[in-house]
């Protein structure tokens, strides 16, 4: 395992510390959860903690590729799956400040041949997921097992035509809550007709490239690639399997966004600094949605609150900002407690663990002091 309480890396806006003393507790238990996830020779993980903008621990275990035996380290580009959803929910909030978007235009002025379902819903409702849209997943032709998972992909384009053979949605814009994975390719489509620019380039020129996040891409196969790439893994019978693509892999605004420890730090201090965004551009993604009926409930089927691209439910009483991803081959987490400035972030190519259960025990450690 490569663990480290970090010196000696170049963090651009980021100071780097090591925890002196009876500190290190925390970074020792860390450690041993990092062995427990299996060898070094296997798909594993990586772990980031912040503590106020530097970095107080970074761990590793595994490889990222099980061809050529790399080791998985702070530059590893992950999928992220459903963390995605943060900065699709930010390049939307780039275009309203620009003036280009409004939280309530609807989806039919946006996106004039959209069925007249699509009438009552706003960016608002797909950004907080009360849109009430079908599942484009379940909508999907049956993939045929033969053949390679990238030969019957759906991309985002596929998915507004599922959406459009739809008479209905599921339920009244803004009466319910449920997570809408359609909801959020849409919102990618949105942006690049807004913007005048591609989903992947927007992120690239209005996110990625002011704050440095070298590597981090919304991947698109033939269009652009993944350096340092991991590859997604299954355990079956014993053996790895590798589950890297399927056929819901290829669309972009709900989860086709690739990234690194290193580079999710430059986020969160973005994010920390109101980099990209002021406090009031960024308060009404902090804001958490309140409906009639069902509310939002978690991973786990328990309530909790949701804002733009983020899980906003407080844990053990302190204030965070959450989200976790999960996709064949992959699971993903962040957890930022902003009170606290504490922020954990983990990273696994191995669809055998909780992510989510992860960070949050690590985030434990440190906001016990160790104890």
């Amino acid at each position: 395992m490569k663990t480290a309480v970090i010196l000696g890396l170049a963090l651009p806006l980021l100071a780097v510390s090591r925890p002196a003393g009876g500190a290190d507790k925390p970074a020792k238990l860390v450690d041993a959860l990092l062995r427990g996830i299996g060898s070094e020779r296997e798909p594993g993980a990586a772990v980031m903690v912040l503590k106020d903008g530097e970095v107080i621990y970074l761990g590793t275990r595994g490889v990222a590729d099980l061809q050529a035996m790399r080791p998985i380290d702070g530059r590893t580009n992950f999928r992220l799956a459903s963390l995605t959803k943060q900065f699709t929910a930010a390049a939307v909030m780039l275009l309203v400040r620009d003036g280009k978007l409004h939280y309530e235009d609807r989806l039919t002025d946006l996106l004039p041949d959209f069925p007249d379902y699509g009438r009552a819903i706003t960016v608002r409702h797909l950004l907080d997921h009360t849109s009430g849209l079908p599942d484009y997943e379940d909508s999907m032709p049956s993939a045929d097992p033969s053949k390679p998972a990238e030969d019957s992909q759906i991309d985002d384009a596929g998915v507004l035509d599922l959406l459009k053979r739809q008479n209905a949605g599921w339920f009244v814009p803004g009466s319910l809550w449920r997570y809408s994975n359609s909801g959020y390719v849409l919102l990618g489509l949105i942006v690049a007709k807004a913007s005048g620019s591609s989903f992947p380039s927007f992120l690239r020129e209005r996110i990625f490239v002011p704050l440095k996040m070298r590597g981090t891409v919304a991947f698109v196969r033939g269009g652009n690639s993944v350096a340092d790439r991991a590859f997604g893994y299954t355990k079956d019978g014993g053996r790895w399997r590798f589950t890297d693509q399927s056929p819901t892999s290829a669309t972009l605004g709900d989860g086709g966004v690739y990234s690194s420890l290193y580079n999710l730090s430059l986020w969160d201090e973005a994010l920390r600094r109101r980099i990209l965004l002021t406090e009031a551009e960024m308060k009404p993604a902090l804001t958490p949605v309140r409906v009639p009926g069902k509310g939002p409930t978690g991973p786990d089927g328990k309530p909790a609150e949701y804002g733009f691209g983020w899980f906003l439910d407080p844990w053990k009483g302190r204030a965070r900002m959450w989200h976790y991803g999960e996709t064949i081959g992959f699971r993903t987490a962040i957890q930022r407690f902003t009170a606290d400035g504490l922020t954990v972030i983990v990273l696994c190519n191995r669809a055998d663990v909780d992510a989510t259960a992860l960070a949050l025990k690590i985030a434990g450690f440190y906001l016990a002091g160790g104890k």
